[in-house]
């Protein structure tokens, strides 16, 4: 009998006991949006190519438009949009999937039709806790009353799907404790997914020197914005390209119209950031809360040096830490690049390789703890394997 790669064991291994399991993921996130939209459509791909059937109900967007129902502005981002969907279509497709468990990693209006929908099929509901939008409302002071009424409704609509569901998933120790005190008593840790062609294909093989740095991500105060333009100021040898849509879009482009070092391409579709990524010499991402980074990740996959702040939950896992450069205890991030661009290049090569492991093989054990948490095993946990 021709023996098996250990890679063609573990596939056969994952396919047999997920090929029974249906999924609904009912998410207020668009998959092109931010993290939480790319971490549940990369989660139904590898899903799916376990063996899965999965259904992900969200909203859209294209081209500036968004679908998936009526839309009412985010207060705070006009990028951003409330989609309110159809509860008959939706329930519809839930129909027709019959789905074992649903997944619902998000307190909006979708999010809570998925909620009241898995309750209604006596599906199992598992909970997602990725951002603790609690928390960015406290930095628009500017909304006044408004932020206090966010913060109630967030909370309340958190405490209810922790009431409901059978296990919530938090993505950071940090998450996790919060999830906790807003009430949720049956809580684990996941990892995140990365898209299955930024580990399938090979890196850019990286350049000697760090000459261009990328920041990738919504453009809003907990991103600490502030600092990539004052390295930019501070090193006028480095490149730096700003990616990303948010409230702070008019300031940013203000600011690169007296920086010739600085520039910002606004938006862009996901499917174009394995090659921003490999185009640059590193990433950063000094934000002032930051409940994980999957845009982090996602540069480790590809073998870039990545320099994050203390606030990224990213750092609490200890495999990922350790292909991660950190923005010392008082340390600006200007000063922070100075002195990743003083290294030995093989050191940071080697720190990149050490990131790109770490970052396949959180994936794997990521997705094997997602099929047993499908199948039922809330006890499971891909904590230990950190």
């Amino acid at each position: 009998m021709m023996n098996l790669s250990t890679a063609e064991t573990r596939a056969r291994e994952v396919v047999q006991p997920a090929a029974a399991l249906r999924v609904a993921i009912v998410s207020d996130a668009a998959p092109e949006r931010n993290g939480v939209g790319a971490y549940y459509r990369d989660l139904a791909d590898h899903l799916r190519a376990a063996g899965a059937r999965v259904e992900l109900l969200a909203p859209r967007y294209r081209s500036g438009t968004w679908y998936g129902g009526l839309t009412i502005p985010l207060p705070g981002d006009p990028t951003q949009k409330i989609v309110l969907p159809s509860p008959s279509l939706v329930s519809r497709r839930l129909d027709r999937l019959r789905p074992d468990v649903v997944i619902v990693p998000t307190p909006g209006p979708f999010g809570m039709l998925g909620m009241h929908l898995a309750g209604r099929s006596g599906a199992a509901l598992l909970v997602g806790f990725h951002t603790h939008f609690e928390a960015l409302t406290d930095l628009f002071q500017d909304w006044g009353i408004r932020a206090r009424i966010a913060n109630g409704y967030l909370r309340a609509c958190h405490r209810l799907l922790f009431t409901k569901s059978q296990l919530v998933l938090a993505n950071s120790s940090d998450m996790v404790a919060i999830a906790r005190s807003i009430g949720a008593t049956r809580v684990n840790i996941m990892a995140t997914p990365i898209p299955r062609r930024f580990l399938e294909q090979l890196p850019a093989p990286p350049r000697p020197r760090v000459e261009r740095v990328l920041f990738a991500g919504r453009l809003a105060p907990e991103k600490n914005l502030d600092a990539v333009v004052e390295a930019a100021r501070r090193l006028p040898d480095i490149e730096f390209m700003v990616v990303g849509d948010g409230p702070l879009r008019p300031w940013i482009e203000a600011e690169c119209e007296g920086l010739p070092n600085l520039g910002h391409s606004g938006w862009v579709r996901r499917s174009r950031i394995m090659s921003l990524i490999d185009d640059m010499d590193a990433l950063v991402l000094p934000s002032k809360i930051e409940s994980f980074g999957t845009i982090a990740l996602e540069a480790m996959a590809r073998s870039r040096p990545v320099l994050v702040s203390s606030a990224c939950g990213i750092l609490s896992w200890d495999r990922l830490r350790r292909g991660l450069f950190q923005i010392h205890e008082g340390e600006q991030l200007f000063e922070a690049l100075a002195r990743l661009r003083e290294l030995d290049p093989a050191l940071r090569e080697r720190k990149a390789r050490i990131g790109r492991e770490a970052a396949r093989e959180i994936n794997d054990r990521n997705l094997d703890h997602w099929l047993a948490v499908l199948s039922g095993d809330y006890a499971c946990s891909v904590d230990a394997q950190r």
